[in-house]
């Protein structure tokens, strides 16, 4: 742990960035995980152990984590950012009934074929999300023999 401490250390200085707790904290948060939190969540789990965060702190940290190529925002979702601290190209894929999100290694999918796209346009980068449903939801997604069909699909619309 104490060794791990010290390369983040190193890592935030090699980046040329000042060293603060809100940053490590962050940052050793994102390294420690994989299922791309939100701010929200990293506010939540911050404040467990050291309760002096905020959400504009927070914030900040990611901005200047994210300019110095050692985060990135992940968006998953419409209107929800996540963060992710695994820089090595990958892909995700969203779980439709949990919302749990797994990293695909870029290999799974290293066959895309650009050559269909209208001349002129130039990718730079790109990611796929996958969606579907994973193993831990498959067996939820069949309604107990007790519940109405109909009604077990209503309640899995509204995510109850």
């Amino acid at each position: 742990m104490e060794q791990q401490a010290g390369q983040i250390v190193e890592l935030l200085k090699t980046k040329g960035l000042r060293v603060t707790p809100q940053r490590y904290a962050i940052y050793a948060n994102l390294l420690s995980r994989n299922d791309h939190p939100t701010v929200e969540r990293l506010l939540v789990d911050l404040n467990e152990s050291v309760p002096t965060s905020s959400q504009a702190t927070i914030y900040s940290a990611l901005q200047v984590l994210r300019d110095a190529g050692l985060v990135r925002e992940v968006l998953l979702e419409e209107g929800i950012c996540r963060y992710d601290a695994n820089m090595a190209a990958h892909h995700h894929f969203r779980c439709r009934c949990c919302g749990g999100i797994e990293d695909i290694s870029w290999q799974q999918l290293s066959n895309i074929n650009f050559q269909g796209l209208r001349p002129g346009l130039h990718i730079d980068s790109y990611e796929v999300i996958v969606h579907g449903t994973c193993d831990r939801c498959i067996p939820a997604k069949n309604p107990p023999h007790w519940v109405d069909a109909n009604e077990y699909e209503i309640l899995q619309q509204s995510g109850q």
